[in-house]
């Protein structure tokens, strides 16, 4: 049964080349520049006019609810997250070569599974965090911008806004799964 529920793909052998090499460098780098650029248009956003005394007090208001519904959603994350990261574990199994030989033990194929199951969870949730954080401040500096009757202004504010979470999103996630290639590979 445990096979069934745990069905690892087998141990595979292979040797990452100088090619295979310079494309994982260049995903790293891509990530790290994608991560970069989220950070300049998170800084472009929050250098705009954040609008009126009121607006500001709104805004304000709207963040300190939006960060205590992130607390929460996060909390039941992690009450979710570690009987999950505990069933990753448990379900491995060894990983075996095709000479009979051990590649990995259960405890490592283990261990090297839940490392990568927790790496994404938190990937995503600071993507969360960020994207959440840069949209609250975001809205309400459109709608600043949108009060000066500059349609061009506000939609430049907008869109870097949102590009704040795409940037961090892919940036995020390449690097994550580049790490976990690089890290986790089995050459002969």
């Amino acid at each position: 049964m445990t096979t069934i529920l745990a069905s690892e793909g087998g141990y595979q052998t292979f040797h990452l080349g100088g090619a295979e090499w310079f494309w994982l460098v260049f995903s790293l780098a891509t990530a790290l520049i994608a991560i970069v650029v989220g950070f300049f248009l998170r800084r472009g956003v929050l250098n705009t006019d954040a609008g009126t005394p009121k607006m500001v007090e709104i805004a304000g208001a709207i963040e300190e609810g939006a960060m205590a519904y992130l607390r929460r959603q996060f909390r039941t994350i992690l009450v979710i997250l570690v009987p999950v990261a505990a069933i990753v574990f448990f379900t491995s199994t060894s990983i075996v070569k095709d000479g009979g030989t051990e590649a990995l033990s259960f405890a490592q194929s283990g261990v090297f599974r839940t490392l990568a199951f927790i790496g994404g969870c938190f990937m995503s949730g600071l993507t969360g965090f960020i994207g959440m954080s840069v949209a609250v401040k975001g809205n309400v500096r459109t709608a600043a911008a949108a009060r000066t009757g500059s349609l061009p202004a506000a939609l430049q504010v907008a869109f870097r806004a949102g590009g704040v979470t795409g940037m961090f999103t892919v940036g995020l996630g390449l690097f994550g799964a580049t790490m976990i290639i690089m890290l986790f590979q089995n050459t002969s």
